[in-house]
């Protein structure tokens, strides 16, 4: 039985570091689906029925404008999550109170001072990893080797951990992602049709297939980015991440949910950086919308 355990916590290991080792790969796949995306609808389809004239010039810059607009958001919000620190715990930090018994958010009320506490004491959180003492709501990450400030998850897609600094830009970056996806299908729907039809087919065998591969791969990320979408945003609306999700027990009152209303003014308004007051309600009522939902979940 020992052998068996530390055959599991090597293999761990090696997941972690072969995780590391992902970081330019993932990225480059998303630029990838990017180009495939914008190869197909901007120079393929859309860019070149500007010069048909009528009504076709007009939907085409319609799209065009859209799909850009949405294009930008997606790559700031997604190099936002990959470039952000997602909150790490200062060396000399030391607990004040204790963690697990006090009434105030330890993430709001960082204390610098001299108090020292005993790691033995089970109710003072401290990583034998790190060997340091570590807020509430943080955890160590075994992939990036250090404690992570409410963290929520480490994500192989932004290749960093997804914490309490660049939880918003991950947020927007599901929400922009879902967009642009959804109007990608959606504009090259009549061309995956086509395929389908008894008609010729204009293009060639290469811009046919970039645009049948483009439309999987947009309806494929559309369908599953929006489950992670509702997800998050119910996470978000009883302020709670995906580790406490799995890990908190069953109880009236979780002790950070200060309202859904504030729980999202929370998220927005990290970091100093106001997300974008449309979004901020578009997500908030989309909360609404699905309480039912997100009341299970949570």
């Amino acid at each position: 039985m020992h052998g068996s355990g530390a055959m599991m916590a090597w293999n761990v290991f090696r997941f972690c570091t072969a995780l590391r080792g992902l970081g330019s790969i993932m990225i480059l796949l998303v630029l990838g689906v990017v180009g495939v995306t914008y190869y197909a609808v901007v120079l393929t389809n859309y860019g070149p029925a500007l010069s048909a004239g009528g009504f076709d010039s007009f939907v085409a810059l319609f799209v065009l404008v859209l799909f850009h607009g949405l294009l930008a958001m997606l790559l700031w919000s997604y190099f936002s999550v990959v470039l952000t620190d997602p909150g790490g715990v200062p060396v000399s930090w030391r607990p004040a109170i204790d963690e697990e018994r006090g009434e105030s958010d330890p993430l709001s009320s960082f204390d610098y001072g001299s108090l020292q506490s005993d790691p033995s004491n089970p109710r003072v959180r401290y990583c034998r990893k790190c060997n340091q003492f570590k807020p509430s709501r943080c955890h160590h990450c075994s992939v990036c080797g250090r404690c992570i400030l409410k963290m929520d998850h480490h994500c192989v897609w932004v290749v960093n951990c997804v914490g309490a600094l660049n939880y918003k830009y991950f947020l927007l970056f599901l929400f922009y992602t879902f967009l642009e996806t959804t109007l990608a299908t959606l504009s090259l729907l009549p061309h995956f049709i086509a395929f389908f039809s008894d008609g010729e087919i204009p293009g060639t065998p290469g811009t046919l297939a970039t645009t049948f591969l483009a439309f999987v791969l947009n309806l494929a990320f559309a369908l599953s980015v929006l489950g992670f979408l509702i997800m998050h945003i119910s996470f978000v609306s009883a302020n709670t991440t995906t580790i406490e999700a799995y890990e908190k027990k069953t109880t009236p009152k979780w002790r950070y949910d200060l309202g859904r209303r504030k729980n999202f003014e929370q998220v927005a308004a990290s970091h100093g950086i106001l997300l974008p007051l449309l979004l901020e309600r578009t997500l908030f009522y989309f909360s609404l919308i699905y309480n039912p939902f997100f009341c299970a979940v949570s």
